[in-house]
């Protein structure tokens, strides 16, 4: 596989456009077409937006904004549950609250959870209204390099589209297994849960990646039985060992079983639930089964060959740092890229395609200052190099670790979990990544990331002032942890 940030062959180079009548078009209105979308229209080219499904896209109605929504009530329970440490106790009975004691109305969670995704698509629609983008509705498919051909819900083609620039920002959909057919009702993919009126019983998670290891989290602390299968030996992998090993932890401390080096072949409906089958015939018997198995771009009928567009073998389309396809004028952006699966990542790639193809200044997509965060409990957050990249020699690094356990503001809220990491150049005590497990370590990772941006040095982030107490001041002592080092 290649690198997605390698850059494609010369001729494949765009030759900015400049003048205010450039067409812009765009196929999908996720997180990477609605930003490129706001930025060619804010250009003062004419741009068009073609989305099937809403304003969006699967980030905003299925995916990133109701699955955060869902964890967000989940999180509330996880600090009730906590709440004895505090010393809180019921008013009638004097025992510690604990999450068992509260009932949760998943009908109610549910209708939440849509009404906000559902309000969300219409801020954006709104937003893109007001700066002149046309938003259309159906399926775009390329009808060679430069025109766009518009699809109705029923495949027929309805409008042709000229342009200067296309952006192909189509995403992703939940990967699925032959013998585990998802029905929305017991066997489900992430993007049925939020159907559901009452809390499953048992909900068994296949996948033990971001995705499953997210919802496995989120529906403990709601109150189901969980049980996740994973066919590794430890929960996320590729993620940093010392955080998967405090999430399991907290996993067994919660009471989440975890099957690892277990493969599911199959998942069938039994009488009243599911049964959910091995590669060594074991059987697993549950209420429901959430497929967590990973995405699969929507790259399949789009005239991408027709159009010259390269594609690699697993289906996403190749690009580079300024998410070129391989075609001129024509760009990608989001989970069809398999850059990074993130929302966050393909709204700044469908920006930068905007700015390079209309001609303004840009800077390339650098995946090392890319952040990103899983919202388990507690939530796990990285940026830059990770230290599987020192421990193999390819970065030169010290590693520096401090607990929260020796944070005031942590023991005050009963925060008995997670760390600070540092990945620290030796010779220039330059902050090259850094790894935060704790409560909101999606917001903490954010100085983290700045300093791995502007390749601040440590003794700048030691030295940076922070409230006392807080969890960041976790992030500066763990940088002075290198200063004192180097003056030893």
């Amino acid at each position: 596989m290649s690198d997605p940030t390698t850059a494609l062959p010369r001729d494949s180079r765009r030759v900015p456009i400049t003048g205010d009548h450039s067409r812009v078009v765009i196929m999908g209105g996720g997180p990477g077409g609605y930003e490129a979308a706001l930025t060619a229209a804010r250009h003062g080219a004419e741009t068009v937006l073609i989305e099937d499904r809403g304003v969006g896209g699967a980030a905003v109605l299925t995916d990133v904004v109701p699955s955060k929504t869902l964890i967000a009530t989940a999180e509330v329970l996880d600090q009730v549950a906590g709440s004895q440490r505090l010393g809180i106790r019921d008013a009638d009975t004097g025992a510690a609250p604990t999450a068992e004691t509260l009932d949760v109305d998943l009908s109610a969670v549910n209708a939440r959870v849509q009404s906000l995704a559902a309000a969300q698509s219409e801020d954006i629609r709104a937003s893109l209204l007001a700066e002149g983008v046309e938003v259309v509705h159906g399926r775009g498919r390329l009808d060679g390099p430069d025109r766009v051909e518009v699809l109705d819900d029923e495949g027929r083609s309805v409008r042709v589209l000229e342009a200067d620039v296309i952006l192909l920002a189509v995403g992703a959909r939940p990967r699925e297994l032959a013998d585990a057919p998802c029905d929305g009702e017991r066997i489900l993919n992430w993007t049925q849960l939020y159907a559901l009126e009452s809390l499953p019983e048992h909900l068994i998670v296949v996948g033990s990646g971001v995705t499953g290891a997210e919802f496995a989290s989120a529906y403990r602390s709601l109150g189901s039985e969980v049980t996740l299968v994973s066919s590794r030996d430890k929960v996320l992998p590729g993620t940093d060992a010392d955080a998967a090993d405090v999430l399991e932890d907290a996993f067994a401390r919660r009471g989440v079983t975890v099957r690892s080096r277990s493969r599911a072949a199959a998942a069938r409906r039994s009488e009243d639930g599911v049964v959910v089958t091995l590669t060594t015939g074991e059987e697993i018997t549950g209420s429901h089964v959430l497929m967590a198995l990973g995405g699969i771009p929507n790259t399949a009928d789009l005239g991408l060959f027709t159009a010259g567009v390269r594609v690699r073998e697993s289906g996403h389309i190749e690009t580079d740092r300024v998410s070129r396809t391989s075609v001129r004028g024509i760009y990608a952006a989001g989970d069809c890229t398999g850059v990074y699966p993130l929302a966050s990542v393909a709204a700044m790639q469908g920006r930068i395609a905007m700015h390079h193809a209309l001609g303004d200044a840009v800077n390339p997509l650098i995946t090392s200052h890319i952040s990103s965060a899983i919202f388990t409990s507690p939530e796990i957050a990285v940026v830059g190099v990770s230290e599987e990249d020192v421990r193999a020699g390819d970065v030169n690094a010290e590693v520096l670790v401090l607990g929260l356990d020796t944070n005031p503001r942590a023991k005050m809220q009963g925060i008995t979990e997670g760390f600070v990491k540092l990945f620290v150049r030796p010779d220039s005590h330059t902050v090259l990544g850094a790894v935060v497990v704790a409560p909101r370590a999606s917001e903490l990772i954010l100085p983290l990331t700045l300093a791995v941006t502007h390749r601040l040095t440590a003794e700048q982030v030691a030295g940076t002032f922070t409230v006392y107490p807080s969890l960041t001041g976790s992030l500066a002592e763990v940088a002075r942890r290198q200063v004192l080092s180097q003056e030893g």
